[in-house]
């Protein structure tokens, strides 16, 4: 076992001895499937639609996957799920029209936040922002924090052709690392692929490669040093990441000035960030992430309605290098030690 999953499997002890007394928290049954047992997991890719923004998006000629608040809290009572964090569909505030970005975050968060006190304990809220109209981010952080009480902030991986660590979005990571904000990222098609003629869809592998590009953005262009009180959750297990730490290697070590960008450098980094399970819970997936975090980074999610609570939960439960403490610790004992709020509430 590695010095990094050495630290993952304390980390994850920690998690499941911090979780034996927050309130109505209960161990993981270790059932082939999961569904069976009261595991009261926390789902942090979870996703939702607003009334609002499915009308938007009717405008604007796109639809949407089919969702309702029955089929969502259905799937979480078949999966063991006591708790999942809404973030929209996407595109979300991807539009490119200023006015119409900030009343699309406007509603889907006052929507998101209505669900979570109709149905306490059930649902948080992850807030979309119009990660590209600077002042209109700033208003919206403020209303969603002291306002609805959001738990943290959904951004997609790029806005306009422009990754999250953009130095042109500075004044809004400045003000979430002023917050020490969580904010959970989501990837798209990137502009430069939506046509790329292929036997598969472009989400397929276009998704994944965008988290990545969205990862090196935050480290190489500096953001990630600069705001260290931001706490970042990437989705699919970090896309292909951990299968480019060589070729990273290489540009830190022969990219000039990089080392004042990433003072302690981009493993470091990879090692604080978060991780969701969604779609990234195959074996060769969790044995490369193994690789460059540990345990105690790792979330449940299931990226639901495009899959279900029983995928991750069998995947997850076949998976032999986990321990009971550290199945305990991806189900909810991170998740809690991330957003403490939530034990209040589940």
């Amino acid at each position: 076992m590695s010095d990094l999953q050495r630290r993952g499997f304390l980390a994850g002890m920690a998690a499941l001895s911090v979780s034996a007394w927050l309130p109505g928290c209960v161990s993981t049954s270790a059932d082939s499937g999961g569904n069976t047992a009261p595991a009261r997991r926390i789902d942090v890719h979870h996703h939702f639609v607003s009334p609002g923004y499915s009308a938007a998006l009717k405008q604007l000629g796109q639809g949407h996957a089919k969702w309702s608040v029955q089929m969502s809290l259905d799937d979480m009572d078949k999966s063991g799920i006591q708790t999942s964090l809404l973030s929209l569909i996407q595109p979300a505030m991807t539009v490119g029209d200023v006015a119409l970005g900030r009343k699309m975050a406007r509603e889907a968060n006052e929507h998101a936040a209505k669900l979570a006190s109709t149905h306490k304990g059930r649902f948080g809220s992850f807030a979309a922002l119009p990660y590209s109209d600077i002042n209109g981010s700033l208003a919206e952080i403020a209303y969603a924090l002291d306002t609805l009480k959001a738990e943290g902030f959904c951004l997609m991986t790029s806005y306009g052709g422009r990754y999250l660590g953009d130095p042109a979005f500075w004044p809004v990571l400045e003000e979430l690392n002023r917050r020490k904000a969580v904010v959970y990222t989501h990837p798209l098609s990137p502009e430069c692929c939506g046509k790329i003629s292929s036997p598969v869809s472009v989400s397929a592998i276009e998704y994944a490669v965008d988290t990545t590009r969205t990862m090196a953005s935050l480290m190489f262009h500096g953001a990630a040093a600069r705001y260290p009180d931001i706490k970042w959750i990437f989705s699919h297990s970090g896309g292909v990441t951990p299968f480019l730490v060589s070729r990273f290697e290489r540009e830190e070590n022969f990219t000039k000035g990089l080392k004042e960008k990433v003072p302690t450098g981009f493993r470091h980094e990879l090692a604080r960030f978060y991780y969701d399970m969604a779609q990234g819970n195959h074996p060769g997936a969790l044995d490369a992430l193994l690789h460059i975090a540990p345990v105690s980074q790792f979330l449940y999610g299931t990226d639901y309605p495009f899959r279900d609570g029983a995928e991750v939960n069998e995947a997850l439960a076949k998976y032999q290098r986990f321990s009971a403490a550290e199945r305990h610790a991806i189900d909810r004992g991170n998740a809690l030690r991330l957003l403490p709020s939530l034990g209040a509430s589940t």
